[in-house]
C-alpha cells in the first residue's frame, strides 16, 4: 500500500516547483535581454552601413533591394515615415512617396486602355520613360514597395499574380478563378478565342462566353472581329505587347 506524502513533502514539492518556475523566468528574461541587445547592435551596424553606402542605396536598385531585406531582418522599416533618421540620411521615404504618386498617375492615365489592370513590367517601363531625367533607376522591387505604401491610403491598389505575370490593379474589380485562368491563357499571344478557352479548360461555351463578357464589361478586354478565320479575338492589354501603345510616350 502506497503512503501519501505528508504536509512537509507537499511543501517541498511546491517550493521546488516555484524554484523551477523562477529559474525558467530568469532564463527567458536573459534570452530576451540578449536578443534586445543583439537587435540594438544590429540596428546600430545597419545605420553605420547606411551612412557608408548611402549613394549606392540611392542609385543602385539591386543594392537598394538588398538593403531593404537587411532592414526587414532586424525589424526596421525605412518607409514607415518620410521623416526621421532614414529619410534624412537616405531620402528613401521621399523617393517612394514620389514613386507612388507617379504610379497612381500612370494607372489613371492608362485605365481607359487597360481597364485598370496593368502588368508590373509595363508599369515599370512607363515609369522609366517618365523618369528619364531622374538620378535613381527604378526596379520592379521599388514599384512593389511603393504600391504597398499606397494600400494605407485605402486607394484600392493591389498586386495580383496571374500565371507568371504580376498585375497591378487600380480598380476594385474582383476577378474569380475563371477570369484568372483566361488571363493566364492570354499571356501566350495576348488574346484568346472562345474556342481556345473551351478547349484548354474543357468548359462549356456558356461558361467561356460569360467569363469573357464579364472581362469585356469591366474594360479589361478588347474585341477584334477583323480576322480572316472569322473568329472573334479577345485582346487583353494588361498581358499583351499592345499595351505599349503610341500614347504611352506622352505619359
Amino acid at each position: 500500500m502506497r503512503r501519501r506524502p505528508g504536509i512537509g513533502g507537499l511543501q517541498n514539492a511546491a517550493a521546488a516547483r516555484d524554484q523551477y518556475r523562477l529559474l525558467g523566468e530568469n532564463v527567458a528574461k536573459l534570452r530576451t535581454d540578449l536578443m534586445k541587445e543583439q537587435l540594438a547592435t544590429f540596428r546600430s551596424q545597419l545605420e553605420d552601413f547606411a551612412r557608408k553606402h548611402k549613394n549606392d542605396i540611392r542609385k543602385n536598385p539591386a543594392f537598394r533591394s538588398q538593403f531593404h531585406e537587411m532592414c526587414a531582418k532586424v525589424g526596421v522599416d525605412p518607409l514607415a515615415s518620410n521623416k526621421g533618421f532614414w529619410a534624412e540620411l537616405l531620402g528613401i521615404g521621399d523617393f517612394y512617396y514620389e514613386l507612388g504618386v507617379q504610379i497612381v498617375d500612370i494607372c489613371l492615365s492608362t485605365r481607359a486602355h487597360n481597364g485598370g489592370l496593368i502588368s508590373l513590367e509595363e508599369l515599370c517601363k512607363l515609369l522609366g520613360q517618365r523618369r528619364k531625367g531622374a538620378r535613381e533607376a527604378v526596379s520592379e522591387d521599388d514599384c512593389l514597395r511603393a504600391i504597398s505604401k499606397l494600400k494605407v491610403l485605402g486607394s484600392g491598389f493591389e498586386v495580383i499574380s496571374v500565371g507568371k505575370k504580376k498585375l497591378v490593379r487600380s480598380v476594385p474589380t474582383e476577378l474569380n478563378k475563371d477570369h484568372n485562368e483566361i488571363l493566364e491563357l492570354a499571356q501566350a499571344q495576348g488574346f484568346v478565342t472562345v474556342d481556345e478557352v473551351q478547349r484548354r479548360h474543357s468548359w462549356p461555351s456558356g461558361r467561356a462566353i460569360d467569363a469573357l463578357d464579364t472581362l469585356l464589361d469591366e474594360g479589361l478586354a478588347m474585341i477584334d472581329d477583323g480576322n480572316k478565320d472569322g473568329r472573334r479575338r479577345y485582346w487583353f492589354p494588361c498581358v499583351s505587347s499592345i499595351s505599349s501603345y503610341a500614347g504611352a510616350d506622352s505619359l
